[in-house]
């Protein structure tokens, strides 16, 4: 995986082979498949490159069809769905051997002015400073903390709080989670590159927020976990190498899968995203 924002960047930066048609490079990875967040993020990329620099992605929804093979290329081809006067649609496509392995629609807006509200920052117990590494955080559930760094390098990641540890008792919301999470390092000012690298972090923790309460957690080897699907709503600019608190609940956890959302609050306490995910988390027989 990218050992640095400056390599996360370098593999989110697509090669145009034709009109609207894209390829995406591979990291170097110990992985098996391709990380979600990876081909949303490409995904995104190719989507944006077909649009004007005034459209600003609002939002986007996508379904994960089959594992991706990290050994070859990813291709993303892009239908113009629409273009009108204040709005944009595309419907990405990637291909790997011949088949669909990930589908996304966005919607492109023009900044226009409206109506202004959002939800208040939760209480937290602490800033980044308080939460534990991720990758102390796995090596405690008995993984390898060196692996573990060596590929998620590119993110840094504090694990706050959930509702079995250091949050307060809310039964109406009985599967939640806290984390600070910010690209690890200097980006440069090109909105798509914070669009882009958000989207890849904003897959890695969600499905551990549905197993909270379960005594399980997603590295442990008799669960069978992968992302279904994965939507994004961009609220407010906001800079993805600066801390984001991500917020997350489960609602829901029936029939294998697990839904989680999740509000995306900068420090000072805006609310620039919401994220849902429902994933598989099948337990093997």
């Amino acid at each position: 995986m990218p050992a640095s924002s400056d390599e996360l960047v370098e593999l989110l930066d697509l090669e145009s082979l034709d009109v609207d048609l894209f390829r995406g490079r591979q990291p170097d990875t110990e992985r098996q498949r391709v990380f979600g967040g990876q081909v949303a993020a490409q995904a995104l990329i190719a989507g944006i490159r077909t649009t004007d620099d005034d459209l600003h992605v609002h939002s986007l929804h996508s379904y994960f069809l089959r594992p991706g093979d990290t050994a070859v290329p990813i291709i993303y081809d892009v239908e113009r769905l629409r273009d009108g006067r204040s709005f944009s649609t595309r419907r990405i496509v990637a291909r790997q051997h011949g088949h669909p392995i990930y589908f996304m629609t966005a919607n492109f807006q023009r900044l226009e002015e409206g109506f202004e509200h959002q939800d208040a920052m939760p209480a937290v117990s602490g800033g980044p400073d308080a939460g534990i590494e991720f990758a102390t955080l796995a090596a405690g559930r008995g993984g390898t903390s060196e692996s573990f760094a060596r590929e998620w390098a590119a993110l840094d990641v504090r694990y706050l709080a959930n509702s079995d540890h250091n949050l307060t008792d809310d039964p109406s919301r009985p599967a939640r989670a806290q984390l600070w999470i910010r690209v690890n390092g200097r980006l440069s000012d090109d909105p798509a590159e914070h669009l882009a690298t958000f989207t890849y972090a904003s897959d890695m923790t969600l499905l551990g927020a549905t197993l909270v309460g379960h005594g399980v957690t997603i590295g442990d080897p008799r669960l069978q976990p992968a992302s279904l699907d994965h939507s994004i709503w961009f609220h407010r600019p906001f800079r993805a190498d600066e801390w984001w608190l991500y917020d997350q609940w489960s609602p829901s956890a029936s029939g294998a899968r697990g839904l989680a959302l999740a509000r995306v609050f900068t420090e000072d306490g805006t609310l620039v995203a919401t994220v849902a995910q429902e994933g598989l988390i099948r337990m093997r027989g």
